[in-house]
């Protein structure tokens, strides 16, 4: 793993380190505190499903929180992952860390940045260049101040690159990124459409300038820090799913297009709930308007995305098979329904999708982007479908499965 390009050295001290914040006592009383707080709060209440979710989606929500909130020193900067699946250290268990309606498609980073610093990022690109990567630079609300497209990144001979990070004018500097006094964090998605193929990029920061000038925060700062953490996940969760539950069951109508609030810059995303008896299937119809890029994941109430290794909890684009008119049509019901793409809600007969649309020729969607959603009777599913579905064996099943979870590997080589 020395030359992996996430699983580093580094993100292992830090995940180590992480898994001993969450024993100290002010973490731990906040466990308990935010859960119950969650429970009481959240509007609409989980489902008996969702609440059979609890245990296991809380711990990684809770453990994102330890690992965000202990990469918070813009003068002690690292380049640290963030939602990533369970998986082992030699003895120590390292929990999933998903939250957010995380995107399984992408590989997400976050470096602490001061606008009153000045950073120097380098890294390398794979051979097979990324669909979707942007450098985004954060305000300590999520908003924008500034936003590097990774595809127009500047590389010597070999794919690598430095990326400069300042308040100055950019200069006949190749990469540069404007910092701002508002300037908080760097949040960098790298995005793997083709889970075989595509590679995250080798990433390190270096604060340029003299020594901090102040001491990094005690264990006990830091435990109080992650705690206001663990209650912000909570309240943003909420208010995430008060955006989904508020529209109408089984339907996708409520758009986001914005740079605000953690919303990728020229990305849309449509947003909406389904809940489903055993025996229905919901279609959805989508229409790319020639989006370069396209998922469609279910996440739980809690935040967090589902089985997306070992099961098809989300499709992309180039996961999914094509309709003859370029459009895509996919499935979602508890129980498989013989067609390809099948979204499964791994047991769960509600939760929440998020369908996200990117990397437009013209920068900007068309008037054609959208979807469509109906619920059938499975019994009845295949009266329901287009001519032109794409159907699948119980063998295909297996073998498409059994690929995936090897490409979803890739990233995560410490489970080899």
């Amino acid at each position: 793993m020395a030359d992996h390009p996430v699983a580093t050295e580094q993100q292992h001290e830090h995940e180590r380190r992480a898994v001993e914040l969450i024993q100290h006592p002010t973490v731990r009383a906040a466990y308990d505190r935010v859960k119950k707080y969650w429970l009481e709060t959240a509007s609409p209440k989980p489902s008996d499903d969702q609440r059979g979710s609890l245990d296991w989606a809380f711990e990684e929500v809770m453990f994102s929180a330890a690992i965000w909130s202990s990469n918070q020193d813009p003068l002690r900067p690292e380049v640290i992952a963030i939602t990533r699946l369970e998986h082992m250290l030699g003895d120590t268990r390292i929990p999933g860390s998903r939250w957010g309606l995380d995107n399984p498609d992408s590989v997400y980073r976050v470096i602490p940045i001061s606008g009153d610093e000045r950073y120097r990022i380098t890294g390398r690109v794979a051979d097979s260049r990324l669909p979707e990567n942007y450098f985004t630079l954060w305000d300590p609300k999520m908003n924008s101040v500034d936003v590097l497209n990774g595809s127009l990144l500047e590389l010597d001979g070999d794919g690598r690159f430095e990326i400069f990070v300042d308040s100055d004018p950019k200069g006949d500097r190749a990469n540069h990124v404007r910092s701002a006094p508002e300037a908080h964090e760097f949040y960098i998605r790298d995005v793997l459409q083709d889970w075989a193929i595509d590679t995250p990029n080798e990433l390190a920061i270096e604060r340029l300038g003299a020594a901090p000038t102040r001491p990094a925060r005690t264990l006990d700062e830091q435990a109080e820090l992650t705690a206001q953490f663990m209650l912000d996940y909570a309240d943003s969760t909420i208010r995430f799913n008060q955006q989904a539950y508020d529209k109408p069951v089984n339907q996708l109508e409520f758009k986001i297009d914005r740079d605000t609030d953690g919303a990728l810059r020229n990305q849309v995303y449509i947003l909406g709930h389904f809940d489903l008896e055993e025996d229905q299937a919901l279609i959805i119809d989508v229409n790319l308007a020639g989006a370069g890029y396209f998922i469609a994941p279910i996440t739980n109430f809690w935040g967090t995305t589902n089985d997306i290794a070992h099961r098809t909890g989300c499709l992309n684009q180039a996961q999914s098979v094509v309709n003859a008119d370029g459009t895509y049509s996919f499935v979602v019901s508890l129980q498989d329904p013989g067609v390809h793409n099948w979204i499964d809600p791994c047991g769960m007969r509600d939760g929440i999708l998020t369908l996200r649309w990117a990397e437009f020729p013209e920068g900007r969607p068309s008037d054609e982007l959208g979807a469509t959603s109906r619920v059938v009777s499975l019994a009845k599913l295949g009266d329901s479908l287009r001519e032109d579905t794409a159907l699948i064996n119980e063998a295909d099943r297996a073998k498409q499965l059994a690929e995936r979870a090897v490409a979803y590997n890739r990233r995560l080589p410490e489970i080899a």
